[in-house]
């Protein structure tokens, strides 16, 4: 059986069900009932996702009671050490007293924010062109094109000086580590202690241009956060100035919820003991949001303009499960249901975490920074052979996969705007998640992403055999 942060029992199926079903039963009970009653959860997770966000869409208020419930649930629910998760930062950890490894980089700050694209570093007026295309073509929201404007028009902000960035997951693919470096930020590195992830977050802090600060407990360099949690708590208090709690800790199956239950508890207690701290997530593009009406619009339009003599076969000898239009004509609000299967329910539970905790915090008047990343080529993904063969033909329904070095820069790049533009969040959490998405064009694309998975995963499996 796990050890440290876990589950209370050896399935995480159970949990999963349980934090559901307590998140909708203020809101939604019959949506509890029926996530109670579900006997298939891995394969019928989806709807009671779905629904999750479905029916919070009423008032910010019932989104709030969800996220709010949803993340009570869990925190009761999930051990840490003899007690609950929700008490395993209470009291002062036993054991030996951290210690911080300092590093400064040592090359100059970047003072231009500069993206790599297909084997180009696009600045000024070619990364205007750039952004002017990803709009056109809806591969992200025009929100996006102006957040990533404003921060190229903004160079004194990439710095982020005052503040100080917490990279749980520095070793991450997905993460912000490098970019903040290049532009010379103070960033505190948390990731696991093995001297692989160490060595490439030393050498990448050597690289850079800002401060990097390291825990160590007792002999070993990092923190793991599932083992050490009340340590690494102790260690972040003793901190000075505003920290900005950056969670982008990825792990496979069951132990990507622990890890994010753990990083979820550490954010609470840190905007408990210090207001002034800021949270940061990304939003993976596989799960379910509401979208504006100017991507339903694009997408219906997408759909009517399709090739549908070649739509028609493949809707009949699937009997309609193929090719299936992404949103109904005519709704204002559109809720894209691009959850992948075989991403699986605990994936979908420690992302949706996130999310929650994002809501509360902005709700009780937190600076939150939670931004849709784009469908990347990630080690995670690619080894996924189902969803490396999608990826390889996503670009035959207009959605565009990009490649991790895009994805972090414009990620971090959005984190800086987000830290340091005057923009109001709005009120409804589903507008502020929508607010510069870059969904890669699946909020877009004419058909529902699930019923063109499949097809694209062929047509990519077969490019790459050519």
């Amino acid at each position: 059986m796990a050890t440290g942060v876990r589950f209370p029992t050896d399935s995480s199926t159970a949990t999963a069900r349980q934090v559901v079903a307590d998140a909708l039963r203020k809101v939604d009970p019959v949506g509890a009932q029926a996530a109670e009653r579900e006997t298939n959860w891995r394969r019928g997770y989806l709807i009671h996702f779905s629904r999750l966000l479905e029916a919070g869409l009423a008032t910010p208020e019932d989104a709030v009671t969800i996220a709010t419930e949803g993340l009570r649930s869990i925190r009761e629910q999930m051990r840490c050490g003899d007690g609950s998760l929700a008490d395993a930062l209470d009291s002062r950890a036993a054991g030996h007293d951290w210690s911080t490894v300092d590093i400064t980089g040592e090359a100059e700050p970047e003072t231009e924010l500069s993206v790599p694209y297909r084997g180009r570093r696009l600045t000024g007026a070619d990364l205007d062109d750039q952004l002017d295309d990803w709009v056109q073509r809806g591969v992200v929201e025009p929100t996006f094109s102006e957040a990533i404007r404003e921060v190229a028009a903004h160079p004194e902000w990439l710095r982020l000086e005052g503040d100080t960035v917490v990279v749980l997951g520095a070793g991450a693919e997905m993460g912000p580590y490098r970019s903040l470096l290049r532009w010379g930020a103070d960033v505190i590195a948390v990731d696991l202690p093995r001297a692989d992830i160490q060595k490439r977050i030393r050498d990448h802090a050597r690289e850079g241009a800002g401060r990097v600060r390291l825990p160590v407990g007792g002999k070993e360099t990092g923190a793991d956060l599932l083992h050490t949690l009340p340590e690494l708590g102790r260690w972040l208090d003793d901190l000075e100035g505003r920290l900005v709690l950056g969670t982008y800790c990825y792990a496979d199956g069951a132990t990507h919820v622990r890890v994010s239950a753990a990083a979820d508890t550490l954010a609470a207690r840190l905007l408990s003991q210090r207001p002034d701290t800021a949270l940061a997530y990304l939003a993976t593009p596989t799960d379910v949001f509401a979208v504006p009406a100017g991507a339903v619009t694009t997408s219906n339009d997408a759909y009517e303009n399709g090739r549908r003599l070649l739509r028609a076969p493949f809707r009949t000898l699937s009997g309609g499960r193929l090719l299936q239009r992404n949103y109904p004509p005519d709704v204002e609000i559109g809720v894209c249901d691009s959850l992948v299967p075989q991403q699986g329910p605990n994936y979908a539970l420690a992302k949706r975490v996130q999310r929650w905790r994002a809501a509360v915090a902005r709700h009780d008047g937190a600076t939150v920074s939670l931004n849709v990343a784009p469908a990347t080529r990630t080690a995670s993904v690619v080894k996924n052979r189902a969803l490396a063969a999608a990826y390889a033909g996503a670009h035959r329904f207009g959605v565009e996969v990009f490649e991790p070095a895009t994805s972090n820069v414009l990620m971090a790049a959005l984190l800086v705007h987000d830290l340091r533009s005057d923009r109001v969040p709005a009120e409804e959490p589903w507008r502020e998640e929508a607010y510069a998405a870059a969904h890669g064009g699946l909020w877009t694309a004419g058909y529902h992403p699930r019923s063109a998975l499949g097809l694209a995963a062929v047509l990519g499996f077969a490019g790459s055999r050519a």
